[in-house]
């Protein structure tokens, strides 16, 4: 019987550390947990901030900055997972800079509310990721300008820029007249527009490209 108990007990330690090693979550698995921690901190900071909580969310800023420091650490992450992480790295340090902007501001006696409003825009204008579009005939590769058109809409949208007087049509002429213009004065075959966001303002850029 002893034996018995003993080859039980063993049987059961074995099932116990199989299934922990098999539920142990993957690098993909603690990264996608890392980006919801993130946006749970945002929102966490964000009702700090409209003086709907009393203390801000350091607890849950100091694991995320935990998560970030052990994956940092991790030399076995592919090179897809380590660009995803410095991606949510850059993002995360987007987000502490504003945050710590708008506590220097509190503790100095500015408006609240207004900072608070601020540090909504820039959070937004942090989040957006540049884009690239490429036309070799902007008259005629309409889909591509209305990606273009879009992407322009967002980053402005997100900067708190006016948007009423853009109109796609507008727009898309404006487009095939500079591409035009771009080939015809550097003799290439297409032209690669880009948007992005640079310190809280949309950046709107166009240049030749050669095959």
């Amino acid at each position: 019987m002893p034996i018995d108990n003993k080859l039980l007990r063993a049987q059961r330690r074995t099932k116990t550390k199989s299934k922990y090693v098999e539920e142990e979550p993957t690098v993909d698995d603690q990264l996608t947990r890392l980006e919801d921690d993130i946006r749970r901190l945002k929102v966490e900071f964000d009702i700090f901030f409209n003086g709907a909580s009393k203390r801000p969310p350091y607890d849950t800023k100091g694991r995320v900055e935990t998560v970030f420091k052990r994956l940092g650490d991790d030399r076995t992450l592919t090179y897809a997972q380590r660009y995803r992480y410095n991606s949510l790295a850059t993002r995360y340090n987007a987000f502490r800079e504003l945050w710590r902007r708008t506590m220097k501001g509190r503790e100095e006696g500015r408006d609240p509310v207004s900072a608070a409003r601020a540090t909504a825009k820039q959070e937004a204008a942090a989040e957006f990721s540049r884009s690239t579009f490429v036309c070799a005939d902007a008259h005629k590769d309409v889909e591509t300008v209305k990606q273009l058109y879009s992407a322009l809409l967002a980053a402005k949208k997100a900067c708190g820029e006016p948007t009423h007087d853009l109109s796609f049509p507008r727009f898309h002429h404006l487009i095939a007249s500079q591409a035009d213009s771009l080939k015809e004065r550097l003799g290439c075959e297409s032209v690669s527009f880009s948007v992005d966001v640079d310190r809280g303002h949309v950046s709107f850029k166009a240049k030749g490209e050669r095959r």
